[in-house]
């Protein structure tokens, strides 16, 4: 390892750009006012707080498809509050008649497509974490988290609930919203004076954007570098204990026809807490918690040599998860919380829970720089699969520099309990464990941004390398986009509580885009990227390069289509089975180089039906591919939405490899009902891995945030359909406020 060349490269990265971190925001304010009496929360907005013409927040500015004027669609909102909630009223008027679009009345919409009014409440004012909270004409809620200074969509994390109110009425040339949201189900500092805040509204009927304090179109909506102040009229107090229990109770049977076992059907009981240490702090604790609800993965086809990352859904992981999931990067994170009671069924292909007996967390904020974070978790002992018990345990802690970078230190501890000849309770020699540093770029007009991590694994035995370091920037404006990443994995890296599909290798992935913003009323945007990412070591030298040109085009409809053309070497330092379907495996050694044209297409989203489609196509290793990946689907109204993935893959190898026909089909019916009863059916038929999966769950949210599921899931093989697994699931939950 060349340590000084890491650290030459992590000075050049702090240095870079610190004159963006300093700006100063002169525009105007929101006000919040402070009430003696609650609002009624109907939607009809004639309280007085309400009718009083002054102190309502106007002027949004268009984000999409232009962002140098008045939005068409104007909104305007006013904000109170009193002891225990604050207050919103939101009216968002129209240029002419219209119909509105929600596709669906499940409880966190997300798409551009969808009507809606947004709030997002940086209540710590780092501009880099928000609580965000939405309503649709029809009433119909989400809320999210905001971690990263929302620099992707995947920073806008849905899977989030929490007990809030909204109230929405159409009327005649306009729609409203009245919003009660309890400070309990917020974080924030005692006697805080103010927030930063940003509102932004979707309008379907003319395809645009806007927001209240106005956001460049090259950033996602969703940013919160440009945020304004919200000041309160009196210096906020939590006087609320901010204590919430949710217990559950649940049923399950079960049948493994490949074995031979049943499960009858068997009762369980746990849940969890939610505990308010001081206004910014929250502990949560868990016992024997059942996640049998949540939703099936979608599966893909496997064409590479290297694991596949799914994305967390699990309540418990999920408030503050980007304090413990935004270290490293998306080849080398050192904490997934999947790790953690999640296997692989290796007859179905799906992932299945290992029991998690209990497990807290303590996270937040302890001052306006300062956050923290600590988790631990204990699975049981299976002997049955001669798996013995784990003791997950996590520190993470960060500090905010400058306006709006932070440096993070991770610590994490997995250890495994100890068999029958052992004394101690933790097997001393079969523990793993990390500790890494990172530091996060962030300026203030956020046209930088980057990060810059350097983490190591601790086992029992001697290892060689056990490091991981990256150095990435990425500078953005309304034209350029271009990024430089470096990075160094050691051979015998090891974070298994981590995901790091490959070791051993250098990276060096510089890329650069340009975009033309033409004055068309058919085109938004589009040019040209142009890509390099090649990986090496010091043994076998270049093992991977991709360089891949491609180019964009964003219509104003918000359908884009995108050409790609893609030119790949790649070395095989173990063999490799092209198809993964158990062929004859190109040898250890062998080296290809092939070239591809992919195409990918995406309707208007709008539309009652709508299509996401790619296509690659030209050589694969020693012969050729043709490959299809959609997604279609068909929207009847807010009432259904009936889609299909579709993945086939034609793969012609000379012998004595494998031809194959690869083909994964997924139809998915999702029924709302009303805004508290939905039925979603999940088809997953996969010949890769010879499944076909059944997944049908009814939920009926009988209070707020309290729901009663019935999950049934079958697998079969698709041959014959004779049956590998069944199994039948009940579930009631209720969210309880102390």
């Amino acid at each position: 390892m060349k340590f000084p060349f890491h650290l030459l490269i992590l000075v050049f990265f702090i240095t870079i750009p610190s004159f963006g971190q300093s700006t100063a925001n002169l525009d105007p304010n929101a006000f919040a006012f402070f009430l003696k009496e609650p609002i009624q929360l109907d939607g009809m907005l004639d309280e007085e707080i309400w009718t009083d013409e002054e102190g309502w927040n106007t002027g949004f500015m268009q984000y999409f498809p232009s962002d140098t004027s008045l939005a068409d669609a104007q909104t305007k909102i006013k904000v109170a509050f009193d002891a225990n909630n604050i207050y919103i009223a939101a009216i968002m008027e129209n240029t002419g008649p219209r119909k509105y679009v929600s596709t669906s009345l499940r409880r966190d919409y997300r798409g551009e497509q969808n009507d809606g009014i947004s709030f997002v409440f940086d209540t710590f004012n780092d501009k880099t974490n928000a609580f965000q909270f939405g309503v649709n004409p029809y009433g119909v809620q989400r809320e999210a988290l905001l971690a990263n200074g929302g620099a992707r969509s995947e920073d806008l994390n849905l899977a989030w609930d929490n007990k809030w109110y909204a109230e929405a009425k159409i009327m005649e040339n306009h729609w409203q919203v009245e919003v009660i949201i309890p400070f309990s189900t917020l974080r924030f500092n005692d006697g805080a004076q103010n927030w930063n805040v940003n509102f932004y509204r979707i309008d379907s009927h003319k395809g645009e954007r806007s927001s209240w304090s106005p956001i460049p179109r090259n950033f996602p909506i969703i940013s919160t570098a440009f945020s304004r102040k919200l000041i309160f009229e009196k210096a906020l107090e939590k006087s609320s204990a901010n204590i919430s229990i949710i217990p559950y109770v649940a049923g399950r049977t079960s049948k493994n026809f490949l074995e031979g076992t049943q499960e009858e059907l068997t009762p369980t009981a746990g849940g969890d807490a939610k505990i308010g240490i001081g206004p910014a702090l929250n502990l949560d604790l868990t016992f024997n918690p059942d996640f049998s609800q949540v939703e099936v993965d979608e599966q893909v086809t496997n064409l590479d040599r290297f694991e596949i990352f799914f994305p967390e859904r699990r309540q418990f992981f999920l408030e503050n998860a980007d304090l413990f999931d935004s270290f490293g990067q998306p080849r080398s994170r050192p904490f997934f919380s999947r790790r953690i009671g999640v296997d692989i069924d290796s007859a179905t292909g799906q992932n299945v829970q290992s029991k998690i007996l209990y497990g807290a967390r303590l996270s937040g904020k302890v001052t306006d720089d300062w956050r923290v974070g600590l988790m631990n978790m204990q699975t049981a002992t299976d002997e049955d699969a001669g798996i013995a018990g784990k003791n997950f345990s996590v520190l993470a802690v960060q500090r905010k520099v400058w306006t709006r970078s932070n440096i993070g230190l991770i610590f994490v501890d997995r250890e495994s309990l100890s068999v029958d000849e052992f004394q101690q309770l933790f097997d001393p020699n079969a523990y793993n464990r990390l500790l890494g540093m990172d530091f996060n770029l962030a300026s203030a007009d956020n046209r930088w941004t980057g990060k810059v991590f350097y983490h190591r694994t601790f086992e029992a035995g001697e290892t060689e390398s056990p490091y991981s370091f990256n150095a990435y920037v990425l500078y953005s404006d309304l034209h350029w986009n271009w990024s430089f990443s470096y990075q160094d994995v050691g051979k015998e890296f090891n974070p298994e509580v981590g995901f790091v599909p490959r070791k051993d290798y250098k990276r060096l992935n510089p890329d650069v885009s340009y975009l033309f913003y033409p004055n068309s009323r058919l085109i938004n945007r589009h040019g040209p990227t142009l890509e390099f990412e090649g990986f090496w070591n010091e043994t076998l030298g270049t093992t991977d390069r991709d360089i891949n040109l491609g180019y964009e085009v964003r219509f104003n409809s918000l359908s884009r289509l995108e050409l790609s053309l893609r030119n790949r070497y790649i070395y095989l330092f173990n063999d490799f089975d092209p198809t993964r379907t158990g062929g004859e495996a190109l040898p250890a050694g062998s080296d290809y180089q092939f070239r591809n044209l992919l195409v990918e297409y995406r309707s208007n989203p709008r539309k009652t039906f709508n299509l996401v489609a790619t296509g690659e196509f030209g050589q694969y290793f020693t012969g050729n591919i043709q490959r299809i990946t959609s997604q279609m689907g068909v929207r009847m109204g807010y009432i259904a939405n009936i889609s299909m993935n579709f993945n086939y893959a034609r793969i012609r190898l000379p012998e004595p490899q494998n031809d194959a026909d690869l083909i994964l089909v997924g139809p998915r019916i999702d029924l709302t009902f009303t805004k508290n009863l939905f039925w979603t059916t999940f088809i997953q038929y996969n010949n890769q891995i010879d499944n076909l999966n059944i997944n049908t769950r009814l939920q009926w949210r009988y209070a707020p945030v309290s729901d009663f599921f019935l999950v049934y899931t079958d697998n079969y093989f698709p041959g014959d359909f004779m049956p590998k697994q069944r199994s039948l699931v009940l579930k009631l939950n209720y969210w309880l406020n102390l």
